[in-house]
Order: structure tokens, then C-alpha cells, then sequence
């Protein structure tokens, strides 16, 4: 076994996926939990993926007309208490501010010192507070629409973290509409969706199955919920971005009216939709294996690292030239309408330490250039999603012609791959008995490796779904958008409009 060879991800994704996953992670420097329970500090290869998932969403929000505003992270408990099933919904995860200033006290530990007149919830959602500024700018359909986007932190109390997946604290972007009719709120409700579906599969590489929450799975106080529910290759679920038909609920609550083209007075009618920092970790789950991270071109930080090799002194300068000529030529090419992220990895290390650390990382290809390849004008090229062992020797002048249609076939690759997997675990079950089967481990030494999507009607009962949820902690995830499929749901007999996407999930 070679020196690399031992410093493979233990537990593999079969032995233990949850723990592999954690492994990933710190072996990747992406992530650790920080001292705050629940929270995590993201270091900067794991920021970098999160920077880019960030510039490029936002281009797409850009695209379609919405602008990026901010609003305040503490919002006035009154604000929650008009929106009575929206509070519902959140109460047991908010954390909340009573009072301000510290003092020391007589036994000379510090402790709150002046009550506030009215509780601030840390921002768990942002629909009231910023409902508060739209009723205010909002006094005719002239007003309309309004578009608007936040990045911002949010706190939902979290009892079982999981970095990136599940923490108290987390990073995302809500985007926060308000229109005239209800068709232009509900159309954007469906084109937002459609933006989150396409940033998972051409930037993420990740196949989404896209759809309506049901009734039991909506956001607290919308009308619709919509989402895009993405497989992990331990068949598991993951919600990785959801809009919202709000109707006029949140409206009413913040008293956002305008004058419509008739003079008489109306509510607007609201839509949000989020996607967050848990789709760096669907992208780990999707797409890891047990090296490490892969990473798909278009959000990885850095696309190309260059590994210079110089085993001696006095060769050294001439191949750190090589390669620092090799880094320009690459810079001024394009992936994607974006510039080439290149980076040359300038330190000493020997064993092959270095290479180690970027197969772990992620990054989509690897270039060692030393001595040898000099007299030879080449480059030894490795591609992450091939196997760890698999090199090619290319020359220069053709890997700097073709760098960006590795990088693309890098992208397609890796989303082909999980398309496949997804497919091949995607099942259309046509009775109960079949149902609970496929959501039992058969395996009781890798409990894990069972289940996946499960295609089946269901008569749209909410106690048929509690019932699922109870046994099997098996949840409806979508109702997919295509065309409905008549038949009989598998647990009551009863007529079923359509089939339901059922699976566990994170």
C-alpha cells in the first residue's frame, strides 16, 4: 500500500456514510464546528464554494430582474405574532433577545443587565420584518412588482447539527417578492424554482426531481410550497431549494396594500423562495468518494493546480518558469464566461503530499511538471473524477488548447454520473408491502445501503403521510410537476390523482 493509499477517507461511504461525510469534510479543510454549539466556522476552501455558488445564483437573480437589499437580523416578537401559523411553525427554533448591556455582579460574573421593552427574534426568516418595509413603499400597483434579494445569516435553533447540512446558524439568500395578481405571484413562484433547478444541474452538476410540497411538508403560513429535492449516494434525500406562493397571508399580517386600476384598495400578493450554504454539502454528498471532495468546475475555487516537481536545486528555476508561463497562458482562457481560477503550489513538499491534498479537496485537475516533462515540453494531467492512479502525459501547447473542454467534460461527467445513480434508485412501487420492503435495511452490518426515491400514489390523506413519517421515517419529499398519472394510492385503495416522490431525508 502506498504512502497516498493510506490516507484514504476511513470510513468509506459503504462502511459508514454519515461519518464518511464528517471525515470529508475536515480532510478537506471546508469546515469544524465551532465553540458555539450548533455553529460551524467555514474555512476557505469551503467559503470559495460557497463565494461561488453565491456570485453565480446572484447573476441568475440578476438576470431575471431582482436586486439585492438588506434588511435587519433582529426582528420586534410582534412582528411574528400577526402571522399566527407562520410563528407556529418557527417557535421552537428561534433563539431570542431579552435584554442588552452586561454587568458585573456582586459575586463578579457578568449577566444581563436591562430588560428590553419588546423581544427581538435573531432573523430565522425574513417575511415580517421585511413585509414591515414593503407596506410602507408599497401604495399603488405602480409600486408593483417588487423584486428583491438578501444574502444574508439566519438562526433556526438546531438540536442535531451536521456541518453544512443542519446548523444553528447558517448562510443562504431569500429572495422576497410582491406583485399585483395572483398569476404574476405565482408564475414567479414556478421561474424562481426553475433558476434553482437549473443552478443545481449545470453549475452543481446534481439532478433534481422538482415539485410541490404537500400539505404536511409546506413552509409554515404559505399557500404552495415548491422545491427541488436532490438524491445523495446514500439514496437519502436532500431539500436544496424552496419557493413560495405566499398568497395574501403575509400581506394581510403586514398590511402591504396598494390601489389597484380600478381605485379600490387590495393586498399584494407574496412570494419568497431560499437556497443555503446545505448545498455545499449536497454537492459533497453527490458527488464525494473516498479520496474526498470532487468538485464540478464551474463552483470549484480553484479549477487547475499546478504542482511543480524539483528534486533539484538546480532545475528548480527553470520549472518554476515553466510553470509560472503555463499559469499565465491558462489565466487568459475562459470556462464558462469566467476566467480560469489557477493556482501553483509552490511548496516543498516530498511523498506526495502535495497532490494528496488537492485529491481531497477536490480540485478538478492536477498538473505536475518537473525536469523530465521540460525536456519533453509536457505535462502530466490528472482528472479528479477519474481514478486517483490515472494519468496523462499531454504536451503543453494541447492541454493549455483543450483545458476548457476538460473542464467541461469534467462537469458533465460528474453530472452524468449522478443522474445515473439517482435513476438507478429511483423506483416506481406498487404496493404497500413493496413500499415498506424497499425502506427496510436488509443488510443489518450496513443498514445504510437500502431505499432511495420511491414513486407511488398516495390519495392525498395527511394522516396516510404521519402514519409513513412514524414508521419509517419516510416523508413525502415532492409532487412532481409533469403530467398527472391516475391510479389507486398503495395504502388505502382509494383514487390517487398522480405518484409522489417518498424517501428519507436529511
Amino acid at each position: 500500500m502506498t504512502k497516498v493509499e493510506k490516507n484514504a477517507i476511513s470510513p468509506t461511504r459503504e462502511q459508514d456514510f454519515p461519518e464518511w461525510y464528517q471525515q470529508v469534510i475536515r480532510a478537506a479543510e471546508l469546515a469544524e464546528p465551532s465553540d458555539v454549539r450548533g455553529c460551524m466556522v467555514i474555512r476557505p476552501w469551503g467559503f470559495g464554494i460557497w463565494e461561488n455558488m453565491q456570485r453565480q445564483l446572484d447573476a441568475l437573480f440578476r438576470a431575471t430582474g431582482h436586486r439585492n437589499a438588506y434588511f435587519p437580523l433582529f426582528i420586534p416578537l410582534s412582528y411574528f405574532a400577526k402571522e399566527a401559523e407562520h410563528v407556529e411553525g418557527f417557535a421552537k427554533e428561534c433563539a431570542v433577545v431579552t435584554h442588552t448591556r452586561l454587568e458585573v455582579d456582586a459575586a463578579g460574573k457578568m449577566k444581563p443587565a436591562s430588560p428590553l421593552t419588546e423581544p427581538l427574534v435573531v432573523r430565522p426568516t425574513s417575511e415580517t420584518i421585511i413585509g414591515a418595509s414593503y407596506a410602507k413603499w408599497v401604495q399603488s400597483y405602480r409600486d408593483l412588482p417588487i423584486l428583491l434579494n438578501q444574502w444574508a445569516n439566519v438562526v433556526r435553533w438546531e438540536m442535531r447539527p451536521r456541518l453544512f447540512l443542519r446548523t444553528t446558524e447558517f448562510l443562504w439568500q431569500e429572495g422576497h417578492t410582491v406583485h399585483e395578481t395572483e398569476a404574476e405571484a405565482r408564475a414567479e413562484t414556478q421561474r424562481m424554482l426553475g433558476v434553482y433547478e437549473t443552478f443545481a444541474r449545470d453549475h452543481c452538476a446534481i439532478p433534481v426531481f422538482a415539485g410541490e410540497k404537500s400539505e404536511g411538508e409546506k413552509f409554515p403560513g404559505a399557500v404552495q410550497t415548491m422545491t427541488i429535492e436532490a438524491m445523495v449516494q446514500d439514496r437519502k434525500a436532500i431539500q436544496a431549494g424552496t419557493s413560495h406562493f405566499l398568497g395574501q397571508n403575509f400581506a394581510r399580517a403586514s398590511g402591504i396594500q396598494f390601489q389597484n386600476r380600478e381605485g379600490k384598495q387590495e393586498f399584494g400578493w407574496t412570494t419568497s423562495w431560499g437556497m443555503t450554504t446545505r448545498m455545499v454539502g449536497t454537492v459533497i454528498m453527490a458527488h464525494g468518494d473516498d479520496d474526498g471532495v470532487i468538485l464540478p468546475p464551474r463552483i470549484a475555487p480553484t479549477q487547475i493546480v499546478i504542482l511543480p516537481i524539483t528534486p533539484k536545486e538546480e532545475t528548480r528555476g527553470q520549472v518554476l518558469e515553466v510553470c509560472d508561463k503555463l499559469a499565465s497562458d491558462l489565466r487568459l482562457k475562459r470556462y464558462a464566461d469566467l476566467g480560469l481560477e489557477i493556482e501553483i503550489d509552490h511548496r516543498q513538499f516530498g511523498g506526495g503530499i502535495r497532490n494528496w491534498e488537492w485529491i481531497k479537496k477536490g480540485v478538478p485537475i492536477r498538473l505536475e511538471l518537473g525536469p523530465r516533462d521540460l525536456e519533453n515540453h509536457s505535462v502530466t494531467v490528472s482528472r479528479r473524477d477519474h481514478p486517483m492512479k490515472e494519468k496523462q502525459l499531454m504536451p503543453v501547447t494541447e492541454f493549455v488548447a483543450c483545458a476548457q473542454e476538460i473542464l467541461g467534460s469534467i462537469q458533465q461527467n460528474l453530472y452524468q454520473r449522478a443522474l445515473k445513480f439517482r435513476d438507478a434508485n429511483t423506483r416506481a412501487i406498487e404496493s404497500k408491502e413493496e413500499f415498506y420492503d424497499f425502506f427496510t435495511p436488509k443488510d443489518s452490518v450496513k443498514p445504510e445501503i437500502h431505499g432511495g426515491f420511491a414513486l407511488a400514489h398516495w390519495n392525498g390523506s395527511r394522516e396516510v403521510e404521519e402514519k409513513i413519517k412514524s414508521d419509517l421515517k419516510v416523508t413525502i419529499r415532492c409532487i412532481p410537476v409533469s403530467d398527472p398519472e391516475p391510479g389507486r394510492c398503495i395504502f388505502t385503495g382509494q383514487a390517487s390523482k398522480r405518484r409522489v416522490i417518498w424517501a428519507k431525508a436529511y
